[in-house]
């Protein structure tokens, strides 16, 4: 998602709040809202998140004021949340596009993870097993792009939201002035 975001201008990353405690190099208000429990929790309470959902004992949400300062920008927001909460914006927001990126092998996944050196064995075993359970609700996306080589998944996953942009729910009102404007030929 970094790659799409540094290659098109048309895009931003929204910044997730969370829970958990920041990873090594992560700074605050760059790869997250780093919060406590209370925050995050006073957070739901105002309706302040688009979505958010518990993950491997964390809560992981997103920012209804971010996400909407940066579509006043003009921006295509992209959103890299787990599946309970993308299936929470679909609901919400049924244009919303859903791309499900996922490694070329389960054996891929755990070489990723276990290559990261931040997460102790145990924390990967709960990302593995998560991944498991999530591969059950990967037809509610609309599409796969796999992640094998960067440069091609990059350049699929932009080609695939920018031809969103031309679909009919997405342009439900140039159909409807066109449709009163044909009406006089009539």
């Amino acid at each position: 998602m970094k790659q799409l975001v540094h290659s098109y201008d048309n895009y931003a990353l929204s910044v997730s709040m969370t829970t958990r405690n920041p990873r090594p190099g992560e700074e605050e208000g760059k790869e997250y809202f780093f919060v406590d429990k209370k925050t995050f929790e006073d957070e739901i309470e105002r309706d302040g998140l688009i979505e958010y959902a518990s993950y491997c004992d964390n809560y992981y949400g997103t920012p209804k004021d971010y996400v909407q300062k940066q579509l006043e920008r003009g921006k295509d927001v992209i959103l890299e949340i787990e599946i309970q909460g993308a299936l929470k914006v679909k609901k919400k927001f049924p244009t919303a596009l859903l791309l499900f990126v996922m490694p070329p092998s389960a054996a891929e996944l755990k070489k990723r993870l276990v290559g990261r050196g931040t997460e102790s064995v145990e924390v990967i075993e709960k990302r593995l097993k998560r991944a498991s359970e999530e591969a059950e609700g990967i037809e509610e996306y609309d599409f796969i792009v796999i992640n094998d080589k960067l440069d091609e998944c990059v350049a699929r996953m932009h080609s695939l939201i920018q031809a969103a942009h031309d679909t009919p729910p997405r342009n439900e009102e140039f159909i409807e002035n066109m449709r009163k404007e044909l009406e006089a030929f009539r």
